[in-house]
């Protein structure tokens, strides 16, 4: 035993040496191509050496190679064979070039007119070199790269973190189910009351190509055992398809083609739902700096509340939030028209406020033309059919580099609407636009109504000033204009829709006059901040409506104390039905590296002040403790914990009011995501997302994602990370500090570029397994030659052979199939042992290797 130790230190040794003797043989080549002089190797068989790939300055041998490919610095998400050929016309042993197949081709993003031109040779299938003046091909086998740079007058548009169409990845066949689910349970102290509240939404799908099928539901179930009836509604619990459609795609025409229930989407015309198809241009397939605005959600919380966004009863997002001010900035920027907010209150009060999400003023790039298009039949909640077919279409056209110009048709046969509008870049002034629509109604037992409804809209950013004035505008509607959605709500209109009330009340409230703004000033020399969110309403049959939040902040040092913070917020919620005014001080005051303490007055309608502790457990939860009195002198205490685990995110909540009531609530949020390729459990925030499915080849444990991320590979070696984002590229990569045991990744970072909704898949070079010595023996008694690379069955490289077939293979599995590859070309395999050592290092195994057919070979 002790004798084979003093081999195997005297074969490790006599590799290492081999080794740093030919890699100092390469270093003394010249810059072209030279022979290695291998008397300078201490090689017993000189004759059986495979060392051409180092004999020439970047010469590729002939052969195939699987490749990274990189174009001008960008590296594309997949790797590729890539097959080296000797050049046309020129003798054997010379330099070798790459193949460009199509494929390959199609990925570098070139402009549609130079493809067209390109020529291709047979045999195989390559593109003729030479052909585009300044286009450079290299392969750098050192870091397994192909490198192509290519003048920026032949590729289509392309920045840091935005491909072209060609980059663009539809993804894979799989299902999807997201959910987002809500529980609030109260105890009335006075009566002895419970109360139970469940609700929940999500999305469920399944992507075939480049379709995606979808049905968003919902579920409500509540309980209170005051009401005696137990057959009341509200008893079981009830689940709802609100939306089935299905959509793709359309990159040729930068657009996404909807089929089934859907939102009228629109610039210039109030939203509706609908079924029948739309094909509306896709701002997220413009670069990140072309793309458009997203509508934000902001109010104050009196204690532990849930927020819930609909629009036409639909659910679009809900939340959990603390208690005090909230800004929610995460809406898709797809949302159009206007948003129902409702913020429910764990002490029982409901505040409820309408947002009109209207854009930034309608610009379009020079030459461009944005459009909108819709068919079909407007229909009420439940699916119910509401009125005849109907057509939509608008565009806007980018006249000049500071002109657009926009306008619109909706109607059926018994409405019809035009709107025209003009949008203005005023330079160091902002964006300017306006536009005015008229409608003709005709009412069944009223006539025909016809009026104008005027439009101005503005914004700003001041770079200099630290200052942003995201939205300004005013609208003004006469008291004959019907919009299509006042049309379709109109009582007399409606026929035998007269008991539906949410159909009856939206014709009650006649637009008048509406203003709108949001003002965000940073002064950072004082640490002062300034938010400003502001709409009015008035209406030509009922009362106004008026919504503010104001809001001042302040950052300061004290002595060892560093950022704290101080904030005044004042805000207005007013309707005919609903009023609420008040104003929200906070201090906080960090004690520590992951904790604060802070204290806040509400003042307003619901008085109280609280104090309260902040503590971050770990990276991925933290909690919230807040004590205090309110205006009629009873004490109160909630606490609040939130968790963002490798499934999923949970909050949990508690509140209690001296003499009223106590309540806790929960609300889970996550993913699955199953393809033919494996799945998992994932988070997800925004549901129906597009999310990439990472194969780590089979081992389980791996972390991935962001420093810090939850997220690892379940036991099948399968992880999803979702929120990946649109037409945007995304890297995502491996922790190499938590690799687990005897795991060693050789491709640690994928990125892809995924379409909307699209499940996409890459797969990371997980190596995992043992460590071992071997000598490999073909079966003539001869050793392959040295310098030769030992892969395992996916090619990825284990070792290269020493003197006397003495080879180091790292990360193998007992049963494991290994190749020898020999110039370039497959040479011989061996298969490892069913039972390998016990320990690494301490044993040579003997494997025999059989000489192949390359052709033969099946991965």
């Amino acid at each position: 035993m002790r004798r084979d130790r003093m081999n195997n230190k005297k074969r490790k040794l006599a590799i290492a040496i081999s080794l740093s003797l030919l890699s100092h043989a390469a270093a003394v080549i010249a810059d072209d191509s030279v022979d290695f002089n291998t008397d300078f190797l201490d090689v017993k068989d000189r004759k059986n050496i495979s060392v051409g790939q180092f004999s020439m300055s970047g010469y590729v041998i002939p052969g195939q190679y699987w490749l990274a490919v990189k174009i001008n610095g960008t590296t594309l998400p997949d790797e590729y064979f890539i097959d080296f050929i000797v050049a046309k016309n020129k003798p054997t042993g010379s330099a070798s070039v790459p193949c460009l197949t199509r494929e390959l081709v199609d990925q570098f993003g070139l402009k549609p007119d130079v493809v067209a031109g390109l020529r291709w040779q047979d045999n195989p299938v390559c593109m003729v070199p030479g052909q585009l003046d300044g286009v450079m091909v290299k392969g750098n086998l050192n870091q397994s790269t192909l490198e192509v740079s290519i003048p920026q007058a032949f590729l289509e548009y392309t920045d840091q973190d935005w491909d072209p169409p060609a980059r663009w990845d539809t993804g894979i066949n799989g299902g999807i189910l997201d959910y987002h689910i809500d529980g609030q349970f109260r105890h009335d102290q006075q009566d002895g009351a419970q109360m139970l509240d469940l609700t929940g939404n999500g999305v469920a799908g399944l992507n075939l190509d480049a379709w995606r099928m979808r049905a968003d539901w919902q579920l409500d179930y509540s309980h209170d055992d005051r009401d005696s009836d137990e057959s009341a509604a509200g008893q079981q619990l009830e689940w709802t398809g609100s939306r089935y459609y299905a959509y793709r795609p359309i990159p040729l025409l930068r657009s996404k083609l909807t089929l089934g229930e859907d939102y009228l989407q629109s610039d210039v015309f109030d939203s509706f739902s609908f079924i029948g198809a739309s094909l509306v241009s896709d701002d997220t397939m413009l670069p990140p700096n072309l793309q458009g605005y997203a509508p934000e959600i902001v109010g104050v919380a009196h204690s532990n509340a849930k927020v819930t966004i609909t629009q036409l009863g639909r659910i679009l997002y809900q939340t959990q939030v603390p208690a005090g001010p909230f800004r929610l900035q995460d809406l898709s920027q797809s949302v159009s028209g206007e948003l129902d907010v409702k913020v429910e209150e764990q002490n029982g009060d409901v505040q409820q406020f309408t947002v009109n999400t209207a854009s930034v003023p309608f610009l379009t790039r020079p030459g461009l033309v944005r459009y909108k298009l819709a068919l079909g039949r407007p229909q009420m909640w439940e699916h119910k059919l509401n009125g005849p077919m109907f057509a939509s279409a608008e565009a806007s056209w980018g006249v000049s580099n500071g002109w657009s110009l926009y306008g619109g048709l909706i109607g059926d046969e018994h409405y019809r609407a035009v709107a025209l509008g003009v949008g203005r870049d005023l330079s160091i002034l902002g964006a300017l636009s306006a536009d005015v629509t008229r409608a003709n109604a005709d009412v069944d037992g009223k006539g025909t109504f016809r009026g104008n409804s005027w439009r101005l809209s503005y914004s700003k950013r001041f770079d200099e000033y630290h200052s942003n004035i995201t939205f300004a505008g005013y609208r003004f509607s006469d008291r004959n204009y019907m919009s299509m959605s006042d049309y379709l709500d109109a009582p007399e209109y409606a026929g035998d829709r007269q008991e539906d009330q949410y159909y009856r009340d939206g014709y009650n409230y006649r637009n008048k006059e509406m203003y709108t703004i949001t003002f965000n000033q940073n002064i950072p020399d004082y640490g002062l901040s300034f938010y400003l969110n502001y709409s009015r309403r008035t209406y030509w049959n009922q009362s106004d409506e008026n919504n503010y939040s104001l809001s001042l902040a302040k950052t300061l040092e004290i002595g060892r104390f560093k950022n704290i913070s101080m904030s005044l917020t004042g805000y207005r919620n007013q309707s005919s039905e609903f009023s609420d005014d008040g104003v929200y001080i906070s201090f906080s005051m960090p004690i520590g590296d992951n904790d604060n303490v802070s204290y806040n007055s509400t003042l307003g309608k619901n008085s109280a002040q609280r104090l309260g502790y902040y503590g971050r457990i770990n990276a991925h939860s933290n909690y919230q403790i807040n004590a205090g009195v309110d205006s009629g002198d009873h004490i109160s205490a909630d606490g609040y914990y939130s968790q963002e685990g490798a499934i999923g995110k949970s909050d949990l909540t508690i509140s209690y009011l001296d003499g009223d009531y106590a309540s806790a609530g929960f609300s889970l949020e996550g993913g699955a995501t199953l393809t033919a390729k494996g799945g998992a459990l994932h988070p997800v925030s925004s549901r129906g997302s597009s999310r990439l499915l990472l194969d780590t080849s089979g081992v389980p444990d791996v972390a991935m994602g962001e420093w810090g991320s939850a997220t690892r590979s379940n036991r099948f070696g399968k992880a999803v990370i979702a929120d990946m984002g649109m037409y945007t590229r995304r890297s995502v990569g491996l922790d190499l500090r938590q690799l687990p045991d005897k795991a060693e990744a050789s491709r640690s970072v994928v990125q892809a570029t995924l379409t909307e909704g699209a499940i996409g898949y890459r797969e990371f070079d997980v190596i995992t397994g043992e460590r071992v010595l071997a000598v490999l023996r073909l079966v003539n008694g001869e050793f392959p030659p040295f310098g030769a690379e030992v892969l395992n069955a996916r090619r990825k490289m284990l070792g290269v052979l020493a003197d006397d077939g003495n080879v180091f293979l790292a990360g193998v599995k007992a049963g494991e199939r290994v190749l020898v590859r020999q110039e370039g070309h497959i040479f011989c395999q061996a298969t490892l042992p069913a039972v390998l050592p016990a320990q690494e290092l301490t044993q040579t195994l003997l494997l025999p290797c059989a000489e192949v057919n390359e052709n033969d070979i099946k991965e």
